[in-house]
């Protein structure tokens, strides 16, 4: 069967693809879906002045807010109806999955299955409401405190531009909420992490374009340009190789007799990868904290003075900053491999199925085994997020360079990238699997 897959998979090609409708629908649903998110990134906010918007944003573009306006692909810059993004549901979904783990009520709610996720899903959405609300508010002063060249960025401060501001983000990001859901039903991918990977790759373009100026005007030396895009390279190759590494662990299935037959005695592996977590640490870590910071800055002109200090200790390239993304980054990565693998349920499916790990006693000996492997690569892999994050971070810091070449942003764009081409390949494999058993109907017809 795994010698058919491979067959399978190296024959996959244009004409199967041309052939595929059902993917083609797919393909067709999720990229209309991105679009209409792009287009939502240039829908201004009622009451902003862009002009005296973009000045501002200029002189802020090095630090959080241009690091939050990657990932929301320019609509904070613009302040536009989507610029919360989709960072609100992923800070939800992520005390969600801490409170299933605390909560006994919540984790029996967990293993009910489908009517038990979607009970969750729905606690998870009124968090996202809750959380939007609370950020669009900060939002909302912060805009109001701030003042250009050329005046004051809102038009007509007051209770109703914020009661307009907070109804307006909250109402997209419940929209993109809803969006996100819909292209990892009906589309390809991860709807959530499109949506990430769609605002980081449409700002690309303009990061080159400001990098190139910065060595026209003589800002930066062609030669650091040339070593940051073969630094960028060697970095994305690094990603490729690390988000493909495994640790193949060997299981063997013991010879059982059926009548005059012999099955079984095959040998297996069960694989774990490195970065198990994949980009999901990345991306809570940022959500938890670009977020509160970013309201903390727009509020650091008009507020108590200790926003002020809190802004410049939590700066890019600030040690406050790195040590707690840092922070953040390592323990995400450990708590999302402990929610996707468990230990104890890998072994005990085994010992249902009659494999075992050679010299290892299958049950709580198995299970300790896993975790004992698992926890190691994770501390590996946990270190190789935190340099791909935090390294480009001090060379952003120290050269001025556009958050764009980031380690962050390459990881989400390559993972995701990943991920998707993944998916895309099991859809056609998938279709060539029922090409062939209708082709063995058909002549078994005959």
């Amino acid at each position: 069967m795994a010698s058919a897959a491979e067959q399978l998979a190296a024959n996959l090609n244009f004409g199967a693809f041309s052939k595929a409708t059902e993917l083609k629908k797919r393909l067709w649903f999720t990229l209309g879906a991105l679009i209409v998110y792009r287009l939502g990134t240039y829908i201004p906010l009622p009451g902003i002045d862009p002009i005296i918007l973009q000045d501002i944003f200029k002189q802020q573009a090095g630090g959080i807010l241009g690091m939050f306006n990657m990932f929301a692909g320019g609509a904070l810059g613009r302040m536009t109806i989507f610029a919360l993004n989709i960072m609100p549901y992923i800070s939800a979904a992520i005390i969600m999955q801490l409170m299933t783990s605390i909560s006994p009520s919540l984790s029996q709610l967990k293993k009910e299955g489908e009517q038990g996720r979607k009970k969750i899903n729905q606690y998870t959405r009124y968090g996202t409401v809750l959380i939007a609300a609370a950020q669009a508010y900060g939002i909302a002063v912060g805009i109001e405190g701030m003042t250009g060249s050329q005046g004051s960025a809102v038009t007509d401060p007051g209770v109703f531009f914020r009661f307009t501001t907070v109804i307006t983000l909250v109402g997209g990001t419940i929209f993109l909420m809803w969006l996100g859901e819909q292209v990892t039903a009906r589309g390809v991918g991860n709807g959530i992490s499109l949506i990430i990977f769609a605002g980081i790759v449409a700002e690309l373009p303009s990061a080159l374009a400001a990098t190139l100026e910065l060595g026209r005007t003589g800002a930066m030396s062609s030669g650091l340009i040339g070593l940051l895009l073969v630094g960028a390279i060697g970095v994305i190759y690094g990603i490729v190789f690390v988000e493909r590494a495994q640790r193949r662990v060997v299981v063997q299935y013991p010879k059982r007799q059926q009548g005059n037959k012999m099955y079984g005695g095959e040998s297996s592996h069960l694989p774990l990868k490195i970065n198990t977590s994949g980009v999901i640490p990345l991306i809570f870590a940022s959500s938890l904290l670009l977020m509160p910071i970013t309201v903390i800055q727009l509020s650091a002109g008009s507020g108590p003075e200790f926003l002020t200090t809190i802004t410049s200790f939590l700066g890019r390239g600030q040690p406050g900053y790195l040590i707690i993304f840092s922070v953040l980054i390592a323990f995400f990565a450990f708590f999302y491999t402990a929610v996707v693998f468990n230990p104890e349920e890998t072994a005990e499916n085994l010992k249902k199925n009659g494999g075992f790990i050679p010299g290892i006693r299958p049950g709580n000996n198995t299970s300790q085994y896993l975790d004992f492997i698992l926890t190691r690569l994770t501390v590996v892999g946990a270190i190789y997020l935190v340099a791909v994050a935090i390294l480009p971070e001090l060379l952003i810091a120290r050269l001025a360079v556009p958050f764009f070449f980031g380690g962050t942003s390459l990881l989400i764009v390559v993972s995701v990238t990943l991920d998707t081409v993944a998916q895309v390949q099991s859809h056609l494999l998938a279709h060539q699997y029922e090409g062939l058993i209708k082709k063995s109907r058909l002549k078994g017809r005959r």
